[in-house]
């Protein structure tokens, strides 16, 4: 690995990671138009949301595997030409190229699917990416900002795509959105280099479900990614039905808690890295999930009992900042556990990880018609709670926790 394009991995990272969001994003923001001028309910746009995430979660073992078979480079390009090519007929397909509502719909259903396939190498296989060119002290710190992209993409595409909705109408918002990736799987290519021989011996994921510590994990991401898609999905819906913002003003709200969140996940990030230090690596990322998870969950609660728009943006910004804060604590433990192959550890997590999101994307809106959307809210702080539960159920091997003490020295000053 080259010292020039070791400096720009960390950044490409970053970028791969705000595109993700940025387009997972946008049809969120989209729909509020799109699906009035298609005439599709909330139900069958919730369809739409959850076909993304089944092909995201079905892929997350193969996408993790292969990039530990053929390296980040190769994969993570072909990730990104596959999320320009899918957004921009995301744009194109439904009332154009194919008329039909129903017809439409279920061309978009394919879409949304393809275009979670392409996604689903983003974060497994970034994951092989940072246990080759980071030390194991580094990962936590690391993942938190490669997370930073993620919630920058969150914020920055709700007032972004309802400012182009608003000028350009809802199709514009994918045709513009689809050029950047195409241009990032370019720099990419060019910029990294994999930097150990591949081999053709891999975990395979189901031999992994042994470990006590990747079942708990699994459960506990699938916990909290059922809260956290509540916010991914349904949030700008939420505060134009219930809180009857406008568009424009409803896109800069939603990307509010997002903004919160890129402040605190590298604060956090920094704090697992210096508590490492004393406790141990396992110890200390337990104990920022458990804490941002509980008091998260508590604050959602009373975002949305709030009758001030004021106070529950504030409660659900700060719910939201802490929820993501605990994503750099997952993804450096799957790493820890995996040891030899931390794409396929990933990857499994995140396909736990996103039945949650899937869950989340069809029971909402089901919780919302039957009862209300406080309810559907509060369903989100259960599952918080139990998330952070599952933390308290892993633990460590003697030989795994001797590992960590003894890699300690050696990475500290990295």
């Amino acid at each position: 690995m080259t010292k020039s394009s070791h400096k720009s991995i960390l950044p490409l990272l970053w970028s791969f990671a705000f595109l993700s969001y940025l387009l997972r994003t946008n049809i969120a923001v989209a729909q509020q138009y799109m699906g009035r001028e298609l005439g599709w309910s909330n139900t069958q746009i919730g369809y739409v949301f959850s076909s993304f995430l089944i092909g995201y979660t079905i892929f997350q073992v193969p996408a993790g595997m292969l990039g530990d078979r053929f390296g980040p480079r190769l994969i993570l390009t072909i990730s990104g030409l596959c999320w320009g090519v899918t957004t921009l007929l995301s744009g194109l397909t439904p009332g154009l190229l194919i008329k039909g509502s129903t017809l439409a719909l279920i061309a978009l259903l394919a879409l949304r699917f393809l275009h979670g396939v392409g996604e689903a190498s983003t974060y497994p296989v970034a994951m092989t990416a940072v246990a080759e060119w980071f030390p194991p002290l580094k990962h936590a710190f690391i993942n938190s900002v490669i997370f930073t992209g993620s919630t920058s993409g969150a914020a920055f595409a709700p007032p972004l795509v309802a400012y182009i909705m608003n000028a350009l109408g809802w199709r514009a918002t994918f045709y513009c959105t689809a050029i950047p990736p195409v241009l990032v799987a370019f720099l990419w290519w060019r910029e990294s280099r994999d930097s150990r021989t591949r081999t053709v011996a891999i975990a395979l994921p189901w031999r992994m479900t042994a470990s006590k510590n990747i079942l708990f994990l699994c459960l506990s991401y699938f916990l909290y990614c059922y809260s956290i898609s509540i916010f991914v999905y349904w949030l700008f819906k939420y505060l134009v039905e219930v809180r009857h913002l406008s568009i424009v003003n409803s896109g800069w709200a939603t990307g509010l808690p997002w903004i919160v969140a890129s402040f605190a996940v590298p604060l956090f990030g920094y704090l697992s890295r210096a508590a490492s230090k004393r406790l141990g690596m396992l110890r200390s990322r337990r104990l920022i999930a458990v804490s941002c998870l509980v008091v998260s969950a508590l604050l959602l609660s009373v975002g949305a009992g709030a009758r001030s728009i004021g106070w529950a943006l504030a409660a659900i910004s700060v719910c939201v900042g802490l929820l993501f804060s605990t994503e750099s604590s997952y993804w450096s433990t799957a790493i820890d556990v995996a040891r030899q192959d931390p794409g396929s550890a990933s990857g499994l997590m995140n396909l736990a990880g996103n039945l949650g999101g899937v869950l989340s994307t069809s029971l909402v809106p089901v919780l919302v018609g039957r009862f209300s959307w406080f309810y559907a809210l509060l369903s989100g702080s259960i599952f918080a709670l139990l998330a952070a539960l599952c933390w308290f159920l892993l633990g460590s091997e003697a030989k795994e926790e001797k590992r960590e003490r003894q890699a300690l020295p050696a990475t500290a000053a990295f």
